[in-house]
C-alpha cells in the first residue's frame, strides 16, 4: 500500500554470484541477539508518521517498528499470530474476531488494547491524516465491535477479496497518542509502535536508528523466535548508487539491494567474496516495475494515440540490454509480468519510430512550421509538442537522455527534471507535473484500485495521472467483490488488458531475479525465503 519507488558466509565469489533457488528454508529459532544492521532507504522519507507515511523510505523504517494482529510466514505464506493470537473467520467470510495476547506492549510503554485496535482502523478517515491513499482498503469496513477489552469483531459489508488481509496487516497504533489529531497529525520525525524495534536517534538528513524494544512479546513467542535478532536497525539516507555501493564495500552498509547493472559490473574484485558477498536469487517475491506516466490532465496526453506513440519511442529492448544485461521482462502492463493477474496476451510495446510517427500523425501533430519540433492547434492556438519529466533518482537519468535523444529525432522536445525526495511527492501529491518516472512495488494479491480506479484520481492519492476509464472502474468495482479467486483473476487480467491497452505509463521492466550485497559477518538461513530475502531472520554470532 506504499509508493515504491514496493513490500536477504564467507564463500567464494563464483558461489556468492550463483543464483540461490532452495526449495525451503528453515528459520533458526537459537540465533543470538547481538550487534547492528545497517541499511539504506535511497531517501529520506518526508514523513515517517505511520498513518500518512506512503513512500517506499518510510515503509522500509515502519516494517521494522509497527506490528498488525497477524503476519505472513516468509517461506509458506502462512499466517502467522502477531498481535493476535487467535482468530476466527464467519462461514460468509464477513465477519473475523480478533483475540489479542495479554503481554502487548506500544513503545510507550502502554498496553495495546481492543480500543487501539478499534482507533488503528478508524483513523485514516481523519482529514488531517491526510491518508487518502489507503483509504480504498478500508472502504469495506462497516462495523468494529469490541467485544471486551482483549476481542475485537470487524463486520464487512461484502466480500471484498483482501478484506481479511487488510484486517490482518493494519499496522497498530496508540489511540492516547494519536488520537490526540493537532499533535498526531503534526508527528513526522517521531512513531509509536508496538513492534520489535523503537526509534532511539533521528539525525536529519543522515539517518535513523532504532534499538530493540524489550518488551515485544515476538521474543518470547515459537512463530517469531529467530526474527528480529539486532540490539539496533540503522537506516542511512543515501541517495547515490555508486556511494551506496562504496559504503557497502567499506562496511557502513551491512545490506544494499542491488540491479543487475551493479550486480553485473561492480561486485568483483576486493572485498567481494571476502568481507562481502554478491547474491542474485530466485523467488516468489513480487516483482517491482518502473514506469513514465503521463499526467491526462494536460491536454497533450489526453489522446491514446499520442500516449502508445511516446511507448513505441522508448526503446526499451536496447535499454535491457545495455543496462540490465538481458535480466529484466519488458514489462506490459500494471503489474509485473510474472503475477497470475498479468494477462499472457498482452504483448509489450516495442521500439518503432515509424509507428509511432504514424500514430502522432493520427493525433494531429505535424511540424508545420518546419523547426524541427511537432506542433498541433490546442484550444486555438499552435503549441508546440514539448513537456517536462520529473523524476528523483540521478542513476536513472540514462534512460530518460536515451528517451530524450529518440523523442527529439520525431520532433518532440522532452525536457529533465531531478527533483530532491520530498519536493518530487509535493509535485505528485499535488497532481502538478507534465510527464513524471517513478516505480511502484507488486503484490501478491493485485488490487488496482489504489492506482487505477478514477476514485483514486484525487490529490494525495495513488492515480496521480489522472487516469479515468468507466469500463475499468467497473472491472475493478466487480472483481474486488468476486469470492471466486479464478473468476476474479480472469476479471483483473481484463483490467490488466484495458489499462496497458490505454496506455497510461510507458511501463518498463520486471526484474526476473533479486540481486544484494551483505557483509558476511551476518549469518543467516538462506541466501531467501520464498516470499521474502529475510534479513530480518539473519543474526550476527558474537
Amino acid at each position: 500500500m506504499t509508493r515504491l519507488l514496493n513490500r536477504f558466509l564467507a564463500v567464494s565469489l563464483l558461489l556468492a554470484i550463483g543464483i540461490n533457488a532452495k526449495a525451503a528454508v528453515e528459520i533458526n529459532s537459537s540465533a543470538p541477539v547481538a550487534g547492528t544492521m545497517t541499511r539504506n532507504t535511497g531517501a529520506e522519507p518526508p514523513t515517517i508518521n505511520p498513518i500518512s507515511a506512503n513512500d517506499t523510505p518510510a515503509d522500509i523504517i515502519l516494517s521494522e517498528a509497527m506490528d498488525s494482529l497477524l503476519g505472513r510466514h516468509p517461506e509458506t505464506y502462512d499466517w502467522k499470530p502477531r498481535l493476535s493470537d487467535k482468530w476466527e473467520i464467519s462461514k460468509d467470510n464477513k465477519t473475523f474476531t480478533f483475540t489479542l495476547r495479554k503481554d502487548i506492549f506500544f513503545h510507550s510503554g502502554d498496553p495495546v488494547t481492543a480500543e487501539d485496535v478499534k482507533f488503528s482502523f478508524e483513523v485514516y478517515k481523519i482529514p488531517e491524516y491526510k491518508a487518502a491513499e489507503k483509504i480504498p482498503y478500508y472502504e469495506s469496513i462497516s462495523n468494529i465491535e469490541i467485544v471486551n477489552p482483549s476481542t475485537i469483531k470487524f463486520t464487512m459489508k461484502d466480500n471484498y477479496f483482501k478484506n481479511f488481509e487488510v484486517v490482518a496487516t493494519t499496522s497498530i497504533i496508540p489511540k492516547k497518542v494519536y488520537g490526540d489529531i493537532a499533535k498526531g497529525s503534526k508527528m513526522n520525525k517521531s512513531f509509536v509502535g508496538a513492534g520489535p524495534y523503537m526509534l532511539d536517534t533521528y539525525d536529519k538528513g543522515q539517518k535513523i536508528v532504532l534499538k530493540r524494544f524489550a518488551k515485544w512479546y515476538g521474543f518470547n513467542t515459537p512463530e517469531w523466535k529467530g526474527s528480529a535478532n539486532y540490539e539496533k536497525y540503522v537506516f542511512r539516507f543515501v541517495k547515490e548508487e555508486n556511494v551506496q555501493i562504496e559504503m557497502l564495500k567499506k562496511g557502513e552498509l551491512d545490506y544494499l539491494a542491488l540491479n543487475s547493472e551493479n550486480y553485473m559490473k561492480k561486485t568483483q574484485g576486493d572485498p567481494w567474496g571476502k568481507t562481502i558477498e554478491a547474491k542474485k536469487v530466485l523467488n516468489k517475491v513480487p516483482k517491482s516495475y518502473y514506469f513514465v506516466g503521463w499526467n491526462q490532465k494536460k491536454p497533450v496526453f489526453q489522446d491514446k494515440n499520442v500516449r502508445l506513440a511516446l511507448a513505441h519511442l522508448m526503446n526499451r529492448e536496447e535499454m535491457n540490454k545495455k543496462f540490465l544485461f538481458g535480466m529484466a521482462d519488458l514489462a506490459t502492463g500494471p503489474t509485473y509480468i510474472q503475477s497470475e493477474y498479468a494477462d499472457p496476451g498482452v504483448k509489450p510495446i516495442l521500439y518503432d519510430p515509424k509507428k509511432a510517427t504514424e500514430l502522432l500523425n493520427k493525433a494531429g501533430w505535424k511540424d508545420s512550421d518546419k523547426d524541427g519540433v511537432l506542433d498541433k492547434m490546442i484550444d486555438g492556438k499552435k503549441a508546440d509538442f514539448k513537456f517536462e519529466l520529473i523524476h528523483p533518482n540521478k542513476d536513472m537519468e540514462k534512460y530518460w537522455t536515451w528517451f530524450k535523444e529518440d523523442l527529439q529525432k520525431v520532433g518532440i522536445k522532452m525536457e529533465i527534471k531531478y527533483l530532491e525526495w520530498s519536493s518530487f511527492t509535493k509535485l505528485l501529491d499535488e497532481s502538478n507535473f507534465e510527464a513524471v518516472a517513478l516505480g511502484w512495488g507488486g503484490v501478491t494479491d493485485w488490487d488496482p484500485k489504489q492506482i487505477w480506479h478514477s476514485a483514486s484520481a484525487i490529490p494525495g492519492a495513488s492515480n496521480f495521472v489522472n487516469y479515468k476509464n468507466a469500463e475499468v472502474d467497473k472491472m475493478i468495482d466487480e472483481a474486488r467483490i468476486e469470492k471466486d479467486r479464478a473468476v476474479r483473476i480472469k476479471k483483473l487480467r481484463a483490467v490488466y488488458a484495458k489499462v496497458a491497452d490505454d496506455a497510461p505509463y510507458v511501463f518498463m521492466f520486471n526484474q526476473k531475479y533479486n540481486f544484494y550485497g551483505a557483509n558476511v559477518r551476518f549469518k543467516k538461513p538462506g541466501d531467501t525465503f520464498q516470499y521474502e530475502i529475510g534479513y530480518d531472520y539473519w543474526w550476527i554470532q558474537p
